[in-house]
C-alpha cells in the first residue's frame, strides 16, 4: 500500500508545474480571475461541489466523504504582490510590477494537489473537507470578506487548517507551536495639524514636522517601557507624508505604520499608550491630532490538540522532519479571521535552500523557494485532514 507521501511524490512534477504556471501569471488581491478559474476547473474535474465568486474571486470546493460531519476547512491564499520580479528564472512573472514574492503560488499548487490526493481517498474521509481558495491575503482583507460572504456556513467547519511556505528556514523544518504563532496586526494613520508658514520664520507657525518628530521618538518607549519584558509587541512608523518645498513649513503631517501583538491585553495597553502619546504630545506642541487604528488581522493561534496531532502527522510524513514547537513571528496572516472561533492549526513549511541561493526573504524581488518542499506539504495537508476528521478531537473532549 502506498503512503500519501509516495502519492504526493508521484505527482510532484504536476504540483511544480502548477506552481510555476501560477507564478508566471501573478494577480493582485481581488484580481485573481485567471487563478480562480484554474482552481475552479481543477476542483470540478475532481468531482468537488464548487462555488465561485466568493468575495469577488474566492473559490470553495466541497469534498464529501462517508459522512457529512465533522467538517474541516482547508485554506489556501492566491494573491501576489506589487513587486517587480528579479529572480531570472524561466517561469518569472509575465505581469509587469506583479510577483508571487510570498509563496501563495505554492499554496495554490499544494491545495490543488492535496485535493487530488484526498479525492482519490474520498471513501476514507469520515466527514467533509471544505477547500477554500482565498483572494487578497496581503492586506486586502480577503479572509474577512470571505467570512462576511458566508465561508464559515453551509456547512459550518468544526476545524480549520492552513499552511505557509517559510523561506526563513530550510526544507525539512516545520513550525507548529501551540498557541499564538503569528501576531495580530493593526494599521495606524495619524494626522497632525499645526499652522503652516515660511521656513525662515518658524516663530510665526506651529510646526507639525517637529511635533511628529517628537511623537515618533516617544512612541519607541511603548515597547521598551510599557510592555512587560516577557511579552511581545512592535510599533513601527513606516511612512511619513510632509511638506511640498524646502522653505515651507507645512500645515499638516500624516504618518502611517503598524502595531503587532500576540495578546489582547498587550494590544489594549499599546493602543492606549499610543493614543495618549500622540494626542498629548501634539497638544503640548500646540497642534491637533487625529488618530485612526484599523485592525488587519487577529493573532494566529494554534489549538493545542490539533498542534499535537499535526506534529505526529508531520513526523510520520517526513522521517527527517525538524518540528519547531517554539517558533513565533510578528508577521501577520488573515487566516486568523477563519480560525478565530474555530479550532485551527497553521503549519509553516521550511522552503529555503541557501546553497542554491533560494533563501531570499518573503516580499523580496528575488524571493524563490526550493520546490522539493512541495510534495511534503501536500502529503502533510492530506494526511492531516484525514487524521483530524478521524480523531475528531472536539467530540473526544465533549465525551
Amino acid at each position: 500500500m502506498t503512503t500519501l507521501l509516495q502519492e504526493a511524490l508521484a505527482i510532484k512534477e504536476e504540483t511544480i508545474a502548477t506552481r510555476r504556471d501560477i507564478h508566471r501569471h501573478p494577480e493582485l488581491g481581488f484580481e485573481e480571475t485567471r487563478t480562480s478559474a484554474i482552481v475552479a476547473e481543477r476542483l470540478k474535474e475532481l468531482g468537488l461541489a464548487v462555488s465561485t465568486g466568493i468575495a469577488e474571486t474566492g473559490v470553495i470546493g466541497l469534498l464529501r466523504g462517508t459522512a457529512d460531519s465533522p467538517v474541516l476547512l482547508l485554506r489556501f491564499d492566491m494573491d501576489a504582490l506589487p513587486i517587480t520580479e528579479d529572480t531570472g528564472v524561466d517561469y518569472a512573472s509575465e505581469n509587469p510590477g506583479k510577483m508571487h514574492a510570498c509563496g501563495h503560488d505554492s499554496h495554490v499548487a499544494v491545495g490543488l494537489s492535496a485535493a487530488k490526493l484526498l479525492a482519490d481517498h474520498r471513501l476514507e474521509i469520515p466527514g467533509t473537507i471544505k477547500f477554500v481558495f482565498q483572494p487578497a491575503e496581503e492586506g486586502g482583507g480577503g479572509a474577512m470578506r470571505m467570512v462576511e460572504a458566508g465561508v464559515l456556513e453551509n456547512p459550518k467547519p468544526d476545524y480549520s487548517m492552513g499552511m505557509h511556505v517559510w523561506n526563513d528556514k530550510p526544507v525539512g523544518w516545520y513550525a507548529l507551536k501551540p498557541g499564538p504563532i503569528m501576531a495580530g496586526a493593526e494599521i495606524f494613520t495619524v494626522k497632525i495639524t499645526g499652522k503652516g508658514g515660511h521656513g525662515a520664520s518658524p516663530h510665526q507657525s506651529v510646526d507639525p514636522v517637529v511635533t511628529v518628530a517628537q511623537i515618533i521618538t516617544a512612541l519607541q518607549t511603548i515597547t521598551s517601557r510599557n510592555v512587560a519584558p516577557l511579552d511581545s509587541a512592535v510599533v513601527s512608523v513606516c511612512k511619513v507624508d510632509a511638506g511640498t518645498a524646502f522653505n515651507i513649513i507645512p500645515q499638516e503631517v500624516t504618518f502611517y505604520g503598524t502595531i503587532r501583538t500576540f495578546k489582547a491585553s498587550v494590544y489594549e495597553e499599546v493602543k492606549g499608550r499610543f493614543t495618549n502619546i500622540v494626542e498629548n504630545t501634539a497638544k503640548a506642541m500646540g497642534c491637533e491630532a487625529q488618530v485612526e487604528i484599523e485592525r488587519v488581522t487577529y493573532p494566529v493561534s494554534n489549538d493545542p490538540d490539533l498542534a499535537a496531532l499535526m506534529k505526529e502527522v508531520i513526523e510520520g510524513v517526513d522521517a527527517h522532519a525538524v518540528v519547531d514547537k517554539t517558533h513565533q513571528t510578528m508577521g501577520a496572516e488573515d487566516f486568523s479571521f477563519m480560525m478565530r472561533d474555530i479550532p485551527g492549526c497553521f503549519v509553516m513549511v521550511g522552503s529555503a535552500n541557501p546553497e542554491e541561493g533560494l533563501d531570499y526573504a518573503h516580499h523580496h524581488p528575488k524571493f524563490n523557494i526550493d520546490e522539493t518542499c512541495l510534495p511534503y506539504a501536500v502529503a502533510l495537508i492530506a494526511k492531516g485532514a484525514l487524521e483530524i476528521l478521524e480523531k475528531d478531537p472536539k467530540s473526544v473532549e465533549m465525551a
